[in-house]
């Protein structure tokens, strides 16, 4: 879907992006993470030639970016801000419907699309669609400038830290309908984040930068069980915290369970739950079955005792 061969970006004499190669999957949560200056948000911004680049190539869809009209480009890929700049004297519905107003849609056709993302992210058109941002908490603006992102139906959405000025409840709660509402649309997002439990949380695969240079591209459970050096094992520290109380079992599953197709004499619990959740499950239980959209999961007591022991807890209750 997107191509990065041999991409640099230099500002004067300092070089900010240094030969980065990545080849981000359509369909996948791609996430960028990295310290403060390691160059993700610039990466992130030259997608949409919203900055520049000074050598090397990016591939949309398998077509140099240079060679998009910019503005239709653009169009083809929504943006999500950390302050999302919702336009104060408009309505929500006016606020969502620019880029299709842009495109020429019919007034029906944005109304109904309009009340269906609305819908999505549990805003009811019937309160929400005339309000004006002001009138809307920060959470609720939020989820607007995600599904104004999505209105003319873009298959690449650019979210550069959206969730990192919210309270932590707020965040973890858009971090939720993030993940129930990408599992409806399989969108191809880029999302720049400094933060490693959000990245760990929402990424199908992770870009760690530091410094303009990719460290190491790969699912969390490549970066948990093979990081490839030292800056890398420190930047993820411990994990064990975020295992225990961000990670749902459907993730957990993901990353250390074992498929099956047998479901009989063991509890089955949803994905949707938290690690942190199921000890009375194990009480009783040397392993649990945990059931995802489309697939069964054996997770056992000791795989959830050995990850935890690996990451620095001795001994978990």
């Amino acid at each position: 879907m997107i191509k990065f061969e041999d991409v640099t970006k230099v500002y004067g004499d300092k070089v900010v992006v240094d030969k980065v190669n990545l080849n981000i999957k359509e369909g996948e949560c791609f996430v960028l993470i990295g310290p403060s200056g390691s160059g993700k948000t610039t990466t992130m911004k030259m997608i949409n030639r919203l900055i520049s680049l000074t050598d090397g190539f990016i591939y949309f869809k398998d077509k140099l970016i240079s060679d998009y009209s910019v503005y239709e480009m653009r169009w083809d890929m929504g943006y999500v801000l950390q302050q999302i700049a919702l336009f104060p004297h408009m309505t929500i519905r006016d606020n969502i419907a620019q880029v299709p107003l842009m495109k020429s849609w019919t007034n029906e056709d944005i109304d109904a699309r309009v009340d269906e993302l609305l819908k999505m992210v549990n805003l009811d058109p019937e309160i929400y669609r005339n309000r004006k941002p002001d009138e809307l908490s920060g959470g609720q603006r939020q989820r607007v400038g995600v599904v104004r992102a999505l209105a003319a139906d873009p298959p690449v959405i650019l979210m550069d830290e959206p969730f990192s000025a919210l309270d932590p409840i707020t965040r973890e709660n858009l971090q939720d309908d993030l993940l129930r509402l990408q599992a409806q649309i399989k969108k191809t997002i880029v999302f720049v984040t400094h933060d490693i439990e959000e990245a760990f949380k929402l990424g199908d695969r992770i870009c760690l930068l530091n410094e303009g240079r990719v460290e190491q591209v790969g699912t969390p459970n490549e970066f948990i069980q093979h990081p490839k050096n030292d800056f890398v094992k420190q930047f993820i520290g411990d994990l064990s915290g975020v295992f225990l109380n961000h990670f749902t079992l459907g993730k957990v599953a993901e990353l250390i369970g074992h498929p099956t197709s047998q479901t009989e004499h063991l509890s089955v619990v949803s994905g949707d739950r938290v690690v942190s959740e199921i000890y009375s499950e194990f009480a009783n239980n040397e392993a649990v079955i945990v059931q995802t959209e489309h697939q069964y999961w054996l997770l056992s007591r000791q795989d959830i005792f050995n990850f935890l022991s690996t990451h620095g807890v001795g001994e978990v209750r």
